[in-house]
C-alpha cells in the first residue's frame, strides 16, 4: 500500500479496479492520495479514466456532455438482450433525459418531506424492536441483525410489498448490484441475471394486484408509479418493474453501507462515538461526516458524448469516466484532515449522493434511516464495542461490510 512519494510511479504503473492491488479494498484512501497526486486522471484501460479530485468529479457530475446511458458499455458486459442488460439500462440511475426525467419526477413526487416525515414514526419503531432483539443476540451482527433489517423495511412498506414475500429482496439486490463490479465472474452473473427475472416475476403479480386494488397514491409508491404521469406519457411495464428493482436496490446498499460503515467508524475512532453517546443533537452533522468519511458508493460512472477538459488533460468524446467519489470525499483540498472523523464538520460538501440532475432521489429517505438508527444505537447501547473481526464486503464499486460482530455494554 503506497504511503510514499518514492513508492507512486510504481504504484500507479499497473493500476487497476478490475484487479485491485493487494490492501485496497481494505483501505483504498491511500491510494486515492496517491493517484491524486501523482495521476488524477488515472488511465485504467483504453478511453477509459479514472478521477481522483474532488474538482474532477464534481465538474463531471455537472457536465453536459458526460451521459448516464450504458448502453454502449454493458452490451458486452452482461449480453444484450439478457436480463441484467434489461435491468441496468431502464433504471433510473443508468438514464438520461427523457425517462430519467419522467421517472425521477414520480419518485420525487413520492419521497417529498410530507412522505418522509410520515415515515419517521414506523422507521422508529422498527429500530426499536431491531435494538430490543439485538440485546436477546448471543453473539449480535450489526450487519445481519441490524443495518440490513432497516431499508429492506421501509422500501418494502413504501412499495407495499407483504411482509411474507420480503424474505429474497436482500439476496436479489445483492446479487443485481454485484454485477456492476468492473469485472465480475461467470459465476456473478449468472447469479445477477437470476435475481433480476426472479425479482420481475415477483414484481409483476404485486402490479397486478396494485392496479386491481390501487393503494392511496400519497403514500403507496408503486401505486404512484402505476397511475403517475408525466407529460401525458406513463411508464411502461418494463420501466416500472425495473424502477421497483432499482428503488429497493439503491435504498438497501446506501442504508445498510452507511450504518455499517458508520458504526465501524465511530468505534475505531472511539473519542467520535464517546461524543455521539455524549451529545446526541450531533447526529445530524454526524451523518453527514459519515457519509463523506466511508462513502456507500465509492465509483461512479459516465461516458462522455462530447470532449471535456479537466484540468490540463482533455479527454475525448466516447471515453468512459470512473468517478472517484471515495477519493473525491477526502480530498485535502476541500476537507481539512480528512482521515480524521469530525462529526461537527462544516461545511461538508460531499458527493456521497452524487450532485446535480442524478443526485440520489432517495437521499433524505436514507438520512432519516441512518439518523435513527446511529441515534438509536449510541442512546440504548452507550457502551458498544466491536467484537470480533469484521468482514469487509470485497467489492470496489460499494464500500461495506457483511458481518460486525459487536458487543453491547462492554
Amino acid at each position: 500500500m503506497p504511503h510514499d512519494d518514492d513508492l507512486a510511479p510504481a504504484a500507479l504503473a499497473g493500476f487497476s479496479l478490475a484487479r485491485p492491488p493487494a490492501g485496497f479494498i481494505d483501505d483504498p484512501y491511500p491510494w486515492y492520495a496517491v493517484l491524486r497526486e501523482h495521476q488524477p486522471v488515472q488511465p485504467i484501460g483504453p478511453g477509459q479514466w479514472l478521477l481522483t479530485r474532488y474538482d474532477d468529479v464534481a465538474a463531471v457530475y455537472r457536465a453536459p456532455q458526460a451521459r448516464s446511458d450504458k448502453r454502449r458499455e454493458f452490451g458486452p458486459k452482461f449480453g444484450l438482450g439478457t436480463p441484467l442488460f434489461e435491468h441496468h439500462t431502464t433504471s433510473l440511475v443508468f438514464n438520461d433525459p427523457p425517462l430519467h426525467g419522467r421517472v425521477r419526477r414520480l419518485l420525487l413526487g413520492a419521497l417529498n418531506q410530507r412522505a418522509i416525515t410520515r415515515m419517521e414514526a414506523g422507521v422508529t419503531a422498527r429500530v426499536d424492536r431491531l435494538l430490543d432483539r439485538l440485546a436477546d443476540l448471543a453473539a449480535p451482527d450489526l450487519i445481519a441483525h441490524f443495518a440490513a433489517e432497516i431499508p429492506v423495511e421501509v422500501i418494502g412498506n413504501l412499495l407495499d410489498v407483504p411482509s411474507a414475500d420480503r424474505a429474497p429482496l436482500r439476496g436479489w439486490s445483492l446479487a443485481i448490484l454485484s454485477a456492476l463490479e468492473p469485472a465480475p465472474s461467470a459465476e456473478v452473473l449468472a447469479r445477477g441475471h437470476a435475481a433480476v427475472t426472479e425479482f420481475c416475476d415477483a414484481l409483476r403479480g404485486l402490479v397486478a394486484q396494485r392496479r386491481a386494488r390501487p393503494g392511496d397514491p400519497e403514500a403507496d409508491v408503486l401505486t404512484r408509479l402505476i397511475q403517475g404521469e408525466v407529460d401525458g406519457e406513463r411508464l411502461t411495464e418494463t420501466e416500472l418493474l425495473h424502477n421497483c428493482i432499482f428503488l429497493l436496490n439503491a435504498g438497501h446498499e446506501t442504508t445498510t453501507n452507511l450504518i455499517g460503515n458508520g458504526v465501524h467508524a465511530l468505534l475505531s475512532q472511539r473519542q467520535a462515538w464517546d461524543a455521539l453517546v455524549a451529545e446526541p443533537a450531533l447526529i445530524a452533522t454526524a451523518v453527514e461526516e459519515l457519509l463523506r468519511f466511508e462513502s456507500p458508493l465509492q465509483l461512479n460512472n459516465r461516458q462522455l458524448d462530447a470532449p471535456l477538459t479537466l484540468g490540463e488533460r482533455t479527454l475525448p468524446a466516447g471515453d468512459f469516466l470512473t468517478l472517484g467519489v471515495g477519493a473525491a470525499n477526502h480530498d485535502p483540498s476541500v476537507f481539512a484532515a480528512p482521515e480524521r472523523l469530525d462529526l461537527a464538520r462544516k461545511p461538508n460538501p460531499h458527493l456521497a449522493f452524487g450532485h446535480g440532475a442524478h443526485a440520489c432521489a432517495g437521499l433524505n429517505v436514507a438520512r432519516l434511516e441512518a439518523r435513527i438508527a446511529l441515534g438509536g444505537l449510541a442512546r440504548r447501547y452507550p457502551r458498544l464495542v466491536l467484537d470480533g473481526t469484521p468482514v469487509r464486503d470485497r467489492r470496489v464499486r460499494f464500500r461495506g461490510f457483511s458481518a460486525l460482530p459487536v458487543a453491547l455494554n462492554r
